[in-house]
C-alpha cells in the first residue's frame, strides 16, 4: 500500500536539510561566479553551455537530494567553475587550443550572395540570415559585404568590406587563416 502522507511529507528533517543545503549553495553558487567572472556566464560556446548545466544539475542535486552533502556539492561547484576557468584562460593564451574549443567563423554571405555551403554546413537556415541582416537596419541583402557565424553562434553583418578588413583575418574564405588566432 502507498503511504499518500510519507509522499507528501516525511518530516521537519529532510525540509531543514533543504533550506539550509539551499541556501549555503546558492550563496557558494553566487561569489564563486562572481569570483570566476563574467566569462563563467557569458556568450554560449560548448564548453561554457556544459560547465553551466553542469552546474544547475550540481545545483539541484544538492537542493533535493538527501544523499549528497552540501561539502560534495560545494567541492563540485568549485571543480567546475575551476576547470571552465582553466580553459577559458588556455583559450585566451594558447591559441591551438582556441582552435579546438571554439569553432572557426565561417562565412555566410559574401558581397551579398549567400555562401549556400557554408549555410548547409552550419546548418543555418536563409531566414536566419536574413533576419541578422534585418536587424543591422538592411533590407536589401545586394547590399551586405559579408555575413558571419561567430564562434558563439551569433551573426556579424558588415554592411561594406573593406580592402584591408583586418576584423575579417580570421575567415578564410576571405583570405584569412587560424594564425590570426595566435596570441602575440
Amino acid at each position: 500500500m502507498v503511504d499518500v502522507g510519507h509522499i507528501i511529507f516525511q518530516g521537519w528533517a529532510p525540509l531543514l536539510r533543504t533550506a539550509i543545503g539551499t541556501t549555503i549553495t546558492y550563496i557558494a553558487l553566487v561569489v564563486l561566479l562572481r569570483l570566476a567572472g563574467p566569462r563563467t556566464l557569458a556568450k554560449w560556446y560548448a564548453f561554457d553551455l556544459i560547465v553551466t548545466v553542469a552546474l544547475g544539475s550540481t545545483f539541484a542535486n544538492s537542493v533535493l537530494s538527501g544523499d549528497i552533502s552540501v561539502a560534495q556539492s560545494l567541492v563540485g561547484f568549485v571543480i567546475l567553475i575551476g576547470l571552465q576557468f582553466i580553459i577559458a584562460f588556455a583559450v585566451a593564451h594558447w591559441s591551438p587550443l582556441r582552435i579546438i574549443v571554439n569553432p572557426q567563423p565561417t562565412l555566410l554571405v559574401h558581397q551579398g550572395k549567400l555562401v549556400r555551403d557554408a549555410m548547409r554546413s552550419q546548418r543555418v537556415a536563409e531566414a536566419d540570415v536574413r533576419a541578422a541582416v534585418r536587424q543591422h537596419g538592411i533590407d536589401r541583402l545586394e547590399d551586405v559585404g559579408a555575413v558571419v557565424l561567430e564562434a558563439d553562434g551569433t551573426f556579424s553583418v558588415i554592411r561594406q568590406l573593406g580592402s584591408e578588413a583586418s576584423a575579417l583575418a580570421d575567415i578564410p574564405e576571405l583570405g584569412g587563416s587560424n594564425a590570426a588566432n595566435r596570441s602575440d
